[in-house]
């Protein structure tokens, strides 16, 4: 159940992301740019989602008696923009700003999420990278969240703090599409 006003719930009781579809089906679908590799039926559904973050210092949290639950650092961030044809790619060199800003490799991450429409984007990014796809949203893809990437992409980065947490801390790289041809990463450390 889901409240959705003061006076009203709704209860959600099917994914919204379920589409009727077959392996043929898919293979047969054309990318949707000339030269591309991503096709519709390999992209994420769009989604009515949302996530709230409060950030805030140590000090500000006891001054209002909240518990911090976690300390984190933004050690770094990175932004980047790839060939239109190459839509969503440009999450690989937006990472390799973040690693090269923060003075450290992708081996040094203890946790790796990426948040991009296409599938096909986590198996680039383990290729360019040199390392295994399990590497990457070893904790599940949050490309089942869907769009839209502001509120989807806050929980994503949330989700990836909370596993570093439990493997006792240390470095967590997130890069994630920032619409079409762009993207965004960081390296937060984490405890």
């Amino acid at each position: 159940e889901v409240r959705v006003s003061k006076k009203k719930t709704i209860l959600v009781e099917e994914d919204e992301g379920i589409y009727e579809t077959t392996a043929e089906g898919l293979a047969a679908l054309k990318p949707v740019l000339p030269d591309g590799v991503h096709t519709f039926g390999s992209q994420t559904h769009p989604a009515d989602g949302n996530c709230g973050v409060l950030v805030t210092t140590r000090e500000k949290a006891k001054e209002l008696s909240a518990d911090p639950s976690v300390e984190i650092q933004v050690v770094s961030y990175g932004y980047a923009r790839a060939k239109k044809s190459h839509m969503a790619m440009a999450v690989v060199p937006a990472v390799k700003m973040a690693l090269d800003k923060a003075g450290i490799n992708i081996n040094d991450a203890k946790v790796i999420k990426t948040h991009n429409p296409f599938a096909v984007n986590d198996l680039y990014m383990a290729k360019q990278f040199g390392i295994g796809w399990e590497n990457i949203n070893n904790y599940g893809c949050p490309m089942i969240f869907g769009h839209p990437q502001g509120p989807t992409a806050g929980r994503c980065i949330i989700e990836g703090i909370e596993e570093v947490v439990m493997l006792g801390g240390g470095y967590f790289v997130w890069g994630g599409c920032a619409a079409g041809d762009t993207a965004g990463a960081m390296v937060i450390k984490v405890g």
